[in-house]
């Protein structure tokens, strides 16, 4: 059998991951798509909506024009999907311009969904656990460099006045369980940069309790009484990071970053309580 040149074997595994990945997005929506039928259900909307459909497809032509793919390629896939939509939902046959498997939930003005009910559609949504092989495709490269970027934002202030001095030369990592990701941090020439090799000590938790801990929901304190959250390694230095957050002021993050983050730690808080309710 013929050895086939490296490039092809590196090129031949992108593909695979990114086939992957589309099947982790596509099982991902197709979960939403149910938990969208329900909703129709409990306000007693239409399943179907052809103007929807419409409104699908006209968006995939315009990214198809931006991303030069060709139409029909884009056409044919958003209507196997369209289709696989319907079915979820329990339509028979094939729309015209495809189903709905991307109709909206809120079509009508002032149509709300309760507390409760919210939380049976929450359900569908994937937990964090099931993002993680397709977060695993992401290249470390685009992890870092967006690690960089919001560590960067969210601690602007201590770094310039020089309270992460103490990071110069020791490295400190933060563990997602749920997602599989770990990265190292240390300061480098005045900035919080992401790191290679093994980390000094290390905050270990779910990406929920590492939300509730950076938008404040919930108390440093409380999450590692719980062991929801847990310090490993060198302790003094893992202590001496953890006192600075519960020191840093709030009001000195930006504030659409204090927005992201608050609207985000909520709807993870809620999409857990629901899953373990369910």
């Amino acid at each position: 059998m013929t050895q086939l040149p490296l490039a092809v074997a590196l090129l031949r595994k992108g593909i695979d991951g990114l086939d992957d990945a589309m099947l982790v997005l596509l099982a991902g929506r197709r979960r939403l798509v149910g938990g969208l039928s329900a909703v129709k259900r409990h306000h007693g909307l239409p399943a179907g909506d052809a103007a929807r459909e419409q409104v699908v497809l006209a968006r995939g032509d315009g990214l198809a024009r931006r991303l030069g793919l060709p139409s029909a390629l884009v056409r044919g896939q958003l209507a196997l999907l369209i289709e696989d939509g319907r079915r979820v939902q329990g339509l028979a046959g094939t729309a015209a311009a495809g189903g709905d498997g991307n109709a909206s939930a809120n079509t009508h003005p002032g149509v709300t969904m309760g507390h409760s009910y919210a939380g049976s559609v929450l359900r569908w949504f994937p937990p964090p656990h099931r993002w993680a092989p397709l977060v695993a495709r992401v290249p470390a490269a685009w992890q870092r460099a967006l690690l960089e970027r919001v560590v960067a934002q969210l601690l602007s202030g201590p770094l310039q006045d020089g309270d992460l001095g103490f990071l110069c030369g020791r490295r400190i990592g933060i563990e997602v369980r749920d997602l599989g990701l770990r990265w190292v941090l240390g300061v480098e020439d005045g900035r919080l940069r992401a790191l290679d090799g093994e980390a000094e000590a290390s905050v270990r938790g779910t990406a929920t309790d590492l939300l509730l801990l950076a938008s404040r929901l919930e108390d440093a304190d409380t999450l590692f009484f719980q062991r929801r959250l847990e310090l490993t390694g060198d302790t003094e230095l893992g202590l001496t990071a953890r006192n600075l957050l519960d020191r840093l002021p709030w009001e000195s993050i930006p504030l659409a970053a204090r927005i992201a983050l608050n609207r985000a730690s909520r709807a993870a808080r809620a999409a857990r309580e629901a899953h373990c309710t369910g």
